[in-house]
């Protein structure tokens, strides 16, 4: 006599989640692929092969590699601090941590235009050493960080938190010194999580737009993004051409996804 389950079984398990997949995510894909079959090949090549897409494509991936890089090695530290050690206002730094995923994308660029343009508290600083944070590649840099990094700290959080430290301890007790330790004992269990981490903070700064549009002035060839152009498009009812550019970042943003997802598979394989 088998015993009843109390979730369904695996064939109603299937159905629902394909079902629900398909709603929210391959039915409208597959939509938006239709609409940019509007376009002829030629005018997708032409399209897409502009300098204008091009020169927005280099800055958004760009951009958005450098921020995830970064948003990696700083969120590290920042969650070896908040794990590892007991201060004051250690509870308050924690819970700050996320307010880029609770403030609106659109007051966060507004913020950050306003501290980081010409007139502005870190701005003017800059701006007296030679330097143009606002309305300048440099501004995405700090719009895209901005937005990722909290990403990095809340995948590596509960990793390093379940860590322990017994095998610091047994590593020390063999004679290990400290950055022995952590390089040969305490990295490379993170590095599973810290790639993780990095991923979302890249596929989240690809797509991001509100807080970009107010500090990167949106100069064609200069500071433009691609999710600008396909509002651009999209102000100018030409629908087909904004699917295709969108088309296009979902093209280029899956395959570096999975390759990403291919490395992080190999590294875990490798630590087992």
């Amino acid at each position: 006599m088998s015993k009843r389950r109390v979730i369904p079984g695996f064939g109603m398990s299937l159905g629902f989640s394909i079902t629900w997949l398909s709603l929210i995510i391959l039915i409208p894909l597959a939509a938006l692929f239709i609409k940019a079959a509007g376009l002829g090949w030629e005018e997708w090549r032409e399209l897409l092969g502009s300098p204008q897409v091009i020169a927005a494509a280099k800055l958004t991936f760009g951009a958005s590699a450098a921020a995830a890089t970064v948003s990696a090695v700083l969120g590290l530290l920042v969650t070896w601090v908040l794990v590892r050690y007991e201060f004051p206002g250690r509870r308050l730094l924690d819970a700050m941590i996320d307010l880029p995923f609770a403030l609106p994308t659109a007051v966060a660029g507004i913020t950050l235009c306003a501290i980081y343009a010409p007139n502005g508290w870190l701005g003017e600083i800059l701006a007296s050493l030679g330097i143009q944070a606002a309305y300048n590649w440099l501004g995405v840099f700090i719009a895209l960080t901005f937005i990722g990094f909290p990403f990095v700290v809340r995948t590596l959080q509960p990793v390093m938190a379940d860590m322990g430290k017994e095998i610091e301890e047994a590593a020390a007790t063999l004679g290990a010194g400290r950055w022995t330790v952590f390089r040969r004992v305490v990295f490379p269990l993170l590095v599973p999580a810290l790639i993780t981490g990095f991923t979302l903070a890249f596929a989240r700064a690809i797509g991001e737009y509100g807080s970009v549009i107010f500090i990167s002035g949106n100069l064609p060839m200069k500071t433009e993004i691609l999710p600008h152009l396909i509002i651009i498009q999209l102000e100018q009812y030409n629908y087909e051409a904004a699917a295709a550019i969108a088309t296009g970042m979902l093209v280029v943003s899956f395959s570096l996804l999975f390759l990403i997802n291919l490395l992080q598979r190999r590294i875990d394989w490798q630590n087992r």
